[in-house]
């Protein structure tokens, strides 16, 4: 017998998610002085305002929804992940969609500007558990699970290359293939969608001619350090010359407008100048440490929608961090996704901490 009645939430989990939210704040005051300063005069500007648009709201949230049985989810998956998909589409349309740097990621609502994507990512985890739950068995066929599953995909991919932000496109397949593996699908139509999947890549990277550059400054980062690998560079300098024990905090030269993006996705290369390995190493440890509790919440979890939830919320964060730091760090190419809540982003931020209160909220009801 499973306990119906619920638990205390999962405090080792609350506890490294506080940390990585005190860390984040404590490298956007420090790496964004500058560039603050030089774009708004105020060389805490990222920093008040990740804390009081980001932080502070998403934090009240997550205690809200850790108080909300995640069967709720449920419920509204399907409407949630029809809304995410028209605002994904509203991006393209004048009057809300903001174009900036030559893509439409961002969408406006009155007074307020979010990116669309961030929900998606929340939005199809839900969905994607709920409908694997239902479909129970068929999840192994290939007309009732496979088929249906790659036109889910198909819509979203779609509309992500469209924008275009296929860094988000990746980190959403690897949540949904982790989900769809975890829901007992075969390992031939994972490879399928593996094989399909890097064919539809090198095509997108050949006849594009900013991803071709971004793959071949990947190659070799040496060929044009003042053009398209400059970013890059700047970051492996930042890296190397934190050494072991770092330049010291809020000594980082780097983010005194050589390195771009330094509160953003570069944001990994300045903490590694200032901490050096040893502060890098403190940062992977917690999002490891996340990790583990996470994927024992998902083990326990008291039914299969919450398992399969449990599984693509940690996925979505754990993934998303270490494709952040191996991109900065030139281990694969760049692709401009934010570091979980340590990068500068309030949209990114809420979303994550919803993400996290679903998560403590399956955690109370975790089996014996």
């Amino acid at each position: 017998m499973h306990k119906t009645t619920p638990k205390e939430l999962d405090k080792p989990l609350l506890i490294a998610l506080l940390m990585l939210i005190v860390f984040g704040l404590t490298m956007i005051a420090s790496a964004g002085i500058a560039y603050s300063r030089a774009r708004f005069g105020d060389p805490y500007f990222f920093f008040k305002h990740q804390l009081f648009y980001g932080v502070v709201p998403g934090l009240m949230i997550m205690y809200a929804v850790q108080k909300i049985n995640y069967n709720f989810w449920r419920k509204i998956s399907f409407p949630l992940f029809i809304i995410s998909i028209i605002f994904l589409i509203m991006v393209f349309i004048s009057g809300f969609g903001t174009k900036i740097y030559g893509a439409s990621r961002w969408m406006r609502l009155g007074p307020f500007s979010f990116q669309p994507s961030e929900m998606l990512k929340l939005s199809i985890i839900i969905y994607l558990a709920a409908w694997l739950e239902a479909r129970k068995e068929m999840v192994k066929d290939f007309y009732e699970g496979l088929v249906p599953f790659l036109s889910v995909m198909f819509v979203v991919s779609f509309l992500l290359i469209k924008q275009p932000d296929m860094g988000t496109l990746g980190v959403i397949i690897i949540i949904a293939m982790a989900i769809f593996f975890s829901s007992g699908a075969r390992i031939s139509h994972l490879a399928f969608i593996g094989t399909t999947g890097l064919v539809a890549l090198v095509l997108l990277v050949k006849y594009e001619s900013y991803r071709m550059s971004r793959f071949l400054v990947f190659l070799h980062p040496e060929e044009d350090p003042r053009g398209v690998g400059y970013q890059i560079n700047q970051a492996l300098l930042a890296i190397g010359s934190g050494g072991v024990f770092g330049l010291g905090l809020g000594h980082s030269i780097q983010k005194f407008n050589y390195l771009p993006e330094p509160v953003g996705d570069s944001i990994f290369a300045i903490i590694a100048e200032e901490l050096g390995m040893v502060g890098g190493i403190f940062l992977v440890s917690l999002f490891v440490f996340f990790a583990i509790r996470g994927y024992m919440i998902a083990k326990n979890a008291p039914d299969k929608f919450s398992q399969l939830t449990a599984i693509g919320i940690v996925s979505w964060i754990i993934f998303q961090a270490f494709i952040n730091i191996a991109a900065i760090s030139g281990l694969i190419p760049l692709t401009g996704i934010p570091l979980p809540f340590v990068s500068y982003g309030g949209t990114s931020i809420i979303f994550l901490l919803v993400a996290v209160g679903i998560l403590l909220n399956i955690s109370k009801f975790s089996k014996e």
